[in-house]
């Protein structure tokens, strides 16, 4: 007689995986890029130390030299609305030089595998970017403070003119998508960005007045977008009388103009963002 052993096979079903909203997924990204940023402190030099040093060299190094009509309490008042607006700028290298990194690292390709929207990869990488230049404000308005900066306007102007940076980094975050997705490395990202980046900030109001730049250049910087950044921090702060009526448009009306300039930017660039992105993506 056969004994005969059977085996029964037991069928395990597959744990559900619940999808979760795009909101739940942007914040666990943020949260893990902030986490990156404690890991590695180095990497807030660029809206710490970096900007510190600006404001101690033109303020005691070259400040001496360059004369300003209207401000209200000299050049190192009217210099630091200069150097935020060039920290807020340079937000497009955090997110640029962040989004590089991580597609050559696969860490996007993980990521797609997962079932999140794709989308959360920049909200994620863009919040965290704003988080990163709000603590340089934060840095910029103690250091201000300590050379003898301070804000003469309302406390409402004085949120409205942070709220005008915050908004300017915004704009500039999808500059940074769109060269993040279109560079192949982290190097070509910083030779871009610092090629378009300089010049954009240093032919402005931010370090020096208009008024004794040549003509083409003079016309450059007062339609800048930011310079009519700068200049709309520096009334909004009381640092400086407002533009008269010979200035350029932007000048006169500074808040308006950095407003419009920020929506037309995200209007334009974000499409062309997303879809560089896209392709970078599917390669």
């Amino acid at each position: 007689m056969t004994a005969q052993t059977q085996t029964q096979t037991r069928t395990l079903e597959r744990p559900t995986i619940r999808p979760t909203s795009l909101v739940r997924q942007s914040w666990a990204i943020t949260r893990r890029n902030l986490i990156h940023i404690r890991r590695m402190p180095e990497m807030l030099l660029d809206v710490t130390l970096q900007p510190v040093m600006f404001v101690l060299l033109f303020a005691y190094v070259f400040g001496g030299a360059i004369a300003v009509q209207g401000a209200a309490d000299g050049y190192r008042e009217w210099l630091l609305g200069g150097i935020m607006g060039q920290t807020m700028a340079f937000a497009s290298f955090i997110v640029a030089v962040g989004l590089t990194a991580d597609i050559d690292k696969g860490i996007v390709d993980r990521m797609r595998s997962l079932p999140i929207h794709l989308a959360a990869v920049l909200v994620g990488r863009s919040l965290s970017s704003l988080v990163h230049s709000s603590l340089g404000i934060v840095v910029m308005s103690l250091t201000g403070l300590v050379v003898g900066w301070r804000i003469r306007g309302s406390f409402l102007d004085a949120v409205l003119a942070y709220g005008l940076l915050v908004l300017w980094a915004f704009a500039m975050i999808w500059i940074g998508i769109l060269v993040g997705s279109t560079m192949r490395s982290v190097e070509a990202v910083n030779g871009v960005m610092f090629t378009v980046m300089f010049p954009l900030t240093f032919l402005s109001n931010a370090f020096a007045p208009t008024e004794r730049m040549p003509e083409v250049l003079r016309v450059f910087a007062e339609w800048n977008p930011i310079s009519s950044l700068v200049q709309g921090v520096r009334e909004l702060w009381g640092n400086t009388a407002p533009a008269g009526p010979d200035a350029a448009l932007p000048l006169q009306h500074p808040v308006l103009s950095t407003v419009i300039w920020c929506f037309g930017l995200t209007v334009v660039l974000a499409p062309l963002a997303l879809g560089a992105f896209r392709r970078r993506t599917r390669d």
